[in-house]
């Protein structure tokens, strides 16, 4: 999953279990901070903010730069039309793009089948196809005032194992309930975690978080972090101090 890149006497490690987040609103923001963190990051995110605002274009730049994808627009209808809006996605060459899980198995399993029938008519490989569980952003308050009665975590491994059978690569949940989809799922299955924050980062509006070490040892398969990158003062030296957090050895 890591790329090395030697420079001058020392290592500078591109680590695909980071993924930046993108959360910026105009084209000129994202190729600036993609420039400032230049080989220190090979993965971004791009949500909605960005991608409803600059459409395609961010992501001909990203893959201009050779840059892998998260394409993080949440999905979430009738299975038909969520099946067919990712094979038109996948005309873009997004490396993962995403569904809500609770939009239920059916809607589930219609988009894995119809993204491995595009993919081989493509002769591509498929796009990894992961499912929301529960938004990092959700506390016991939200949670409760949606009528919820099954706790967050029991939620949340229960739409990961039900991404599973549907025939996901994985999922998207919080740090929090990472080790228990990893437990249940296997070791296989895909586990990108939002709401990290490094030590001394605010929790901003995230509210079951972890520190990147923490996330990567609960299980997850990636992580992403967002504001502790885009809004520091410096934000490659952002993300080496993470890199440097998740692989002491190497720095």
């Amino acid at each position: 999953m890591a790329e090395y890149k030697f420079i001058g006497g020392g290592i500078t490690m591109a680590d695909e279990r980071i993924i930046a987040a993108l959360d910026l609103r105009t084209l000129a923001e994202a190729e600036k901070l993609v420039e400032k963190l230049g080989d220190s990051i090979v993965f971004y995110k791009v949500g909605m903010e960005l991608f409803y605002a600059v459409g395609p274009e961010i992501i001909k730049y990203l893959k201009g730069k050779n840059k892998k994808i998260f394409l993080d627009l949440k999905l979430h209808d009738i299975p038909n039309t969520v099946a067919e809006g990712l094979v038109s996605l996948m005309r873009l060459g997004v490396d993962i793009f995403n569904v809500h899980a609770s939009g239920g198995f059916t809607m589930m399993s219609r988009a894995a089948q119809r993204v491995r029938e595009e993919a081989d008519k493509m002769g591509i490989n498929p796009p990894k196809l992961i499912a929301i569980t529960v938004l990092t952003s959700m506390d016991g308050d939200d949670w409760d005032g949606l009528g919820m009665h099954m706790p967050i975590d029991e939620q949340a491994v229960r739409l990961a194992l039900l991404s599973k059978d549907a025939g996901l690569d994985g999922v998207v949940a919080s740090p929090h309930e990472a080790a228990r989809i990893r437990r249940a799922c296997g070791k296989n299955f895909m586990i990108v975690t939002p709401g990290v924050r490094p030590t001394g980062s605010t929790a901003d509006d995230q509210s079951r978080i972890a520190t990147p070490e923490q996330a990567l040892k609960n299980g997850a398969s990636q992580i992403v972090v967002g504001r502790p990158i885009y809004k520091a003062d410096d934000p490659r030296k952002a993300a080496e101090q993470i890199l440097a957090e998740i692989n002491p050895a190497d720095c």
